[in-house]
């Protein structure tokens, strides 16, 4: 405890460099920033390396929500700890990640949930104080955080709640990516869906989402697991990963993609169905792709409006239900440290996942490459490009 009051007292506030969004939809401005030392229950983090999520992107694009240092997929090394942290200490490695996990409220003690009541986020702010640590150093205006993360700087100050410890000897790249994308999409198999030995699965959108959760179904022992995209390239990866089927929707001769679905599981429909877009109208054709009894519809993509799904009532009244699922039914602090295990063990891919590496000053083309759908993560290492710890 002294340590930590010791390392509370000794920070000062910290110049560095942030990629800062100010418009929506247009390149981040590498600017000048201060960060400000973390109070009591935060922690400083220097970012090692970041990547880019299309969460990132849909709220890039949205109008209200400048500026902002966007970013909440990466990993770090503790520089200062504010009063009341023991959970963390200064050099240690560590994931800020956008859910919390507080371990004391309803939610955080029961198997049901990963919502913590306790820390709810709050957009653009600091969850405890509702205050921002970040600032220009041009103008002296207040810069706001995102998803309680913002990895896009050199620097930046989370919640004890937020933050995840892992072994300095574990890999940064892949530890970056256990931080959203695939912990998201391999946790949604496991614990919201429960995929069963034997069963079919389908998977819309084969971005890093998509294909983790193809990947845990198949460590969940599926026996049919299809891939619909409109990108053919992602075939390959999705194959390596567990998918036995592809559907292209633009090559279904007519039919709907539910059609298809049902012909290749024998005319009943999958037993589950993952969206990973974020599209309404992808969401129902998910629902309609399902078998009636038990066919159950898992959505995982985040959208950028508040548009209604359209489900007719009478169709789920035969057995089929529809859940949704923020971070896959993961708890940061539970279960990250078990899947970087898996990692470790052999049992869970994380490398297939990393399509590019590039330097700090090149994030405009690594959003670039995202939206194009010309990559699945790229790892932007905050000191310049350089190979990964595994020698990929």
């Amino acid at each position: 405890m002294e340590q930590t009051n010791t390392a509370a007292a000794s920070a000062k506030p910290i110049r560095c460099r942030a990629a800062v969004s100010r418009v929506a939809g247009q390149p981040l401005e590498m600017e000048e920033v201060e960060v400000a030392p973390p109070r009591a229950h935060e922690v400083r983090i220097k970012i090692l390396c970041t990547s880019i999520c299309h969460t990132d992107i849909t709220f890039w694009r949205m109008e209200g929500n400048h500026p902002s240092i966007f970013g909440h997929e990466s990993v770090g090394v503790v520089e200062s700890v504010g009063e009341d942290v023991q959970e963390v200490a200064v050099g240690d490695m560590v994931l800020p990640v956008f859910a919390a996990q507080c371990s004391e409220c309803p939610d955080c003690l029961s198997d049901r949930s990963n919502l913590c009541t306790k820390m709810p986020n709050v957009a653009g702010l600091m969850p405890r104080d509702r205050t921002t640590r970040f600032s220009s150093v041009s103008t002296g205006e207040p810069i706001r955080h995102f998803l309680s993360v913002s990895s896009f700087a050199e620097y930046t100050v989370v919640d004890i709640t937020h933050i995840v410890k892992l072994d300095a000897s574990f890999p940064p790249a892949m530890a970056c990516l256990l931080s959203c994308g695939i912990s998201t999409g391999v946790g949604a198999a496991w614990k919201v869906a429960a995929v069963e030995p034997g069963s079919s699965v389908a998977v819309f959108g084969l971005g890093a989402v998509g294909l983790a959760v193809a990947q845990g179904a198949r460590m969940r022992g599926a026996k049919r697991i299809i891939g619909v995209d409109l990108n053919p390239d992602k075939f390959d990866v999705g194959k390596r990963l567990g998918m036995t089927d592809f559907i292209n929707p633009n090559d279904t001769g007519g039919k709907t993609v539910s059609e298809v679905i049902k012909e290749i599981t024998g005319g009943g429909g999958a037993d589950y169905c993952f969206e990973c877009i974020g599209s309404t109208s992808v969401m129902a054709e998910a629902f309609q792709s399902t078998r009636n009894g038990w066919g159950k519809t898992i959505l995982l993509g985040v959208s950028g409006n508040k548009a209604p799904i359209g489900i007719p009532s009478h169709e789920i009244l035969r057995g089929r239900s529809v859940i949704g699922s923020l971070f896959g039914g993961i708890k940061p602090k539970n279960d990250i440290p078990m899947l970087a295990q898996k990692y470790l063990d052999k049992e869970l891919e994380l490398e297939e996942f990393i399509t590019h590496e590039m330097g700090f000053e090149e994030i405009n083309g690594a959003f670039e490459l995202l939206t194009q759908g010309k990559s699945l993560r790229c790892i932007i290492w905050m000191d310049g490009a350089k190979e990964m710890d595994n020698g990929v």
